[in-house]
């Protein structure tokens, strides 16, 4: 059996790993699916059967006793209840992973989850199962409109008392907790206290899915082996992203057979997927062409240290699913090697004039990439390159010219999204390849603009992202946040009256805010903080910029954990948080943006006192920073905006009370007071 490359064949993961091979295989709704009066007709072993002959490779012991006792138990369910239909293994696309059982009995859907030998309802496992259900209830388009009832099954725990049952807005149930004798049980009172229409439950199941994964469940389920059609949407999104990957990969394949060197840069709207793409592209290549070393690299810290735990989490989870034992350090090198700071791979680069083991690169958010003057300043100052003359962009490109014969590098790039000093856009990578490597190959998107000369251009509308995917409930938030921030309240609104499902609200009172996030998290959702990194006179209400956060403790943690965002103690910046993403957020302003009497209002807090902000540059620096905090919620969206005070010179009323009005104006309503 060969297991992807960047799992060892000696490591426990590599025996537990999903690689579907085959995307029919992927697709698979679930690996049995049986009516209760079909059960008897079937013996153990044939039932065992259709279950493994599923899986890609040999089953496992504990995966073999896992199964043998649901099989034992979907008896004793297909007796109690004749009429249900049977779904093990169910496939829960957005996750990449699949629910124990999902049962379908008078038009309500089950989703079972089985914790054999458990003697308490853990509560991971508890939000796992509710976590299940909201997938099939906000992406499974047959399951919209039904009641789903998650419910976990403790094999040893003892119950207390009867389970009541708590619904949600959407008719989805808050999860219940079982033994396995108390299920069937369980099952028939639900069913007999609810009036629902019968559904076909092949029809049922073979409802389209539109998944739209955050970038961790992304990026865990592409290192485990699955293939992006799994895990993104079906329709223009995904056609999209799936058009793209399929171009870069075809011009990677050319370069390698030609032995050219190629580049291709991906554009798109925010929330498009790109760096699903790259995530997607690396993978694949790692998969499928193991002596490339495809690698994923990015500039932004916080993206790679959250992606990189996440990953070495969910692989160690894996293993203990299949009783096994790994090493955290293990998984924390294989990630570390899958995922890397960009500004490792350049500071490697210069310890050796040798070309990089890599032959195919991945750079995340390329836009980002340093001008001549930041890179050559940091290279004198920082690593001693006494006149270093190059721009980011340039010296990464001649890293990767050193190969005598082929390579490749794929540029992820994003627009409106510089928030620091120095950033050079992608026009600095344009000009270096006219300048110093015109022999390179160069694939550009369509709708793509620049004033360069390059010898070899290859132009591709595949190569632009054009749907935004990143929230199932709002794909024209960006747009929405795009006007507010251009000044036009008019427009701003007009489209948030199409934002119908996506709850934008503002308030003056933070603990109103924080209440709201509080009723709306469900499962695994998450929710927190954010503010600007200069919003310094947040400080009185409790809101500290200056106290870093940690990233991977912030978006990972379980919510009892204070470091945790669902927390909602701490504020993440846009440093913090950008190409990552919150279902619910309140994001706090402060009087750095301001609104004057037709335009917005630019200032820095220094010292003790604001100061206006003339340049252009800086300018843009805060209003994308407001961009990154309003456009990083999937779900939901709230508008902290302080009163200010009377005594407080830094914090006048006036200044917050034109900014509240102005987003009042653009559609925002008002959350109502505890």
């Amino acid at each position: 059996m060969a297991y992807d490359h960047f799992v060892s064949e000696n490591s426990p993961l590599a025996i537990v790993i999903d690689p579907f091979f085959r995307h029919e295989r992927m697709m698979d709704r679930a690996y049995l699916s049986i009516a209760a009066s079909e059960v008897s007709a079937l013996s153990n072993y044939e039932l065992y059967g259709q279950l493994a002959a599923k899986l890609p490779f040999a089953v496992e012991p504990t995966q073999r006793a896992a199964w043998q006792y649901q099989i034992e138990h979907l008896r004793q369910l297909s007796v109690a209840l004749p009429i249900a239909h049977f779904f093990v293994e169910f496939l829960i696309p957005r996750m990449g992973r699949r629910a124990d059982l999902v049962i379908v009995k008078s038009g309500i859907i089950f989703v079972v989850e089985y914790k054999l030998g458990a003697l308490q309802f853990d509560r991971t496992a508890q939000e796992q199962v509710y976590g299940y259900g909201l997938d099939l209830k906000h992406f499974h388009e047959t399951s919209h409109k039904l009641p789903i009832v998650p419910i976990l099954v403790a094999t040893h725990a003892s119950e207390a008392r009867k389970p009541s049952l708590h619904w949600d807005d959407d008719q989805l149930a808050k999860p219940i907790c079982v033994g396995p004798d108390r299920l069937a049980a369980a099952i028939t009172s639900i069913s007999a206290e609810i009036d629902c229409i019968d559904v076909d439950p092949q029809k049922w199941a073979a409802g389209r899915y539109r998944p739209t994964p955050t970038i961790i469940e992304a990026a865990q389920a592409l290192y485990r082996g699955h293939a992006v059609e799994e895990i993104s949407r079906s329709e223009a999104g995904a056609q999209n992203l799936a058009q793209t990957s399929d171009y870069v990969a075809a011009a990677i394949e050319t370069a390698k057979t030609e032995g050219r060197k190629v580049i291709c840069f991906i554009t798109g709207v925010p929330g498009s997927g790109k760096t699903l793409a790259g995530l997607n592209l690396a993978t694949a290549r790692q998969r499928s062409h193991e002596d490339e070393h495809a690698v994923f690299l990015s500039g932004n810290g916080p993206l790679v240290e959250v992606l990189r735990e996440a990953l070495a989490l969910d692989a160690i989870a894996k293993v203990k699913e299949a009783g096994l034992s790994g090493s955290k350090a293990t998984e924390d090198r294989r990630a570390a090697a899958f995922i890397q700071n960009i500004h490792h791979f350049r500071d490697e680069a210069l310890s050796s004039d040798l070309p990089p083991i890599e032959k195919v690169v991945v750079f995340d958010e390329a836009q980002r990439a340093w001008d001549v003057q930041q890179t050559s300043k940091f290279m004198q100052q920082k690593r001693g390159q006494i006149g270093f003359t190059k721009s980011e962009p340039e010296f990464l490109l001649g890293v990767m010219d050193r190969h005598p014969d082929w390579c490749a590098i794929v540029c992820l790039v994003g627009g409106g999204q510089e928030i620091n000093t120095g950033e050079a856009g992608i026009e600095e990578w344009l000009r270096a390849l006219q300048r110093s490597f015109p022999h390179w190959q160069v694939h550009l998107p369509s709708t793509l603009g620049h004033d360069c000369s390059i010898e070899e251009e290859v132009r591709a509308p595949a190569l632009h992202l054009a749907t935004s995917i990143r929230s199932f409930r709002a794909e024209r938030l960006s747009d929405f946040v795009g006007e507010i921030l251009a000044g036009n309240a008019e427009t701003a609104s007009e489209i948030e009256m199409q934002l119908e499902n996506y709850p934008l609200l503002i308030t003056r009172d933070l603990h109103a805010a924080r209440a709201w996030l509080r009723t709306r998290s469900r499962g695994q959702e998450r929710s927190g903080l954010l503010a600007s990194s200069n919003g310094l006179r947040l400080k009185p209400h409790g809101i500290f910029v200056k106290s870093k956060i940690e990233p991977a403790k912030w978006f990972l943690a379980l919510s009892e954990d204070i470091r945790s965002s669902d927390a909602l103690e701490d504020a993440g910046t846009e440093f913090d948080v950008q190409g990552l993403e919150l279902d619910w957020s309140c994001v706090c302003w402060d009087g750095n943006l301001r609104r004057g009497r037709d335009d917005w209002d630019f200032f820095r807090f220094k010292g003790n006192r604001w100061e206006a902000v003339k340049g252009e540059a800086q300018r843009a620096f805060i209003t994308n920073a407001y961009r990154v905090l309003l456009t990083r919620a999937r779900q939901g969206l709230v508008v902290f905006v302080p009163e200010g005070s009377d005594e407080d010179l830094t914090r006048p009323r006036g200044v917050y009370d034109d900014v509240f009005a102005y987003l009042v104006r653009c559609g925002f309503r008002r959350l109502p007071l505890r």
